[in-house]
């Protein structure tokens, strides 16, 4: 089968678009179930396959990463949400990171407040 042109030419093979969605997260190295070298960052971009963010340090290429991201959109108007993401990493530098999404799920965040049992409105 004949390739076209920008099959050939084009630099950009990702199969799935990416989104320049910045947003807090936290990551940790997850090897046996245990957690290891926990740190925080930024999103720079997503798509349904992988996120890129930010890091403090460098991360082992291959190694199991567990991320949280706080969700810009909301549950019903009320409830924050965050998406929970394990995956490898696949690229890493001093200063980001990629991960392959393995697989993932959409979490409420805890509110910053919450009302005391029996108090009255």
């Amino acid at each position: 089968m004949p390739m076209r042109d920008e099959q050939i030419f084009d630099p950009e093979r990702r199969g799935t678009d990416r989104f320049p969605i910045e947003s807090e997260l936290r990551y940790k190295l997850v090897e046996n179930k245990e957690v290891t070298e926990p740190g925080a960052g930024r999103t720079l971009n997503m798509s349904s396959s992988g996120i890129l963010f930010t890091t403090a340090v460098q991360l082992p290429i291959g190694r199991r990463v567990e991320l949280s991201v706080d969700w810009p959109a909301q549950l019903n108007e009320v409830c924050g949400l965050k998406l929970v993401a394990l995956g490898r990493v696949v690229r890493s530098t001093a200063e980001f990171s990629a991960i392959r999404i393995d697989k993932y799920d959409f979490r409420t965040r805890a509110t910053a407040k919450v009302k005391a049992a029996g108090s009255a409105n």
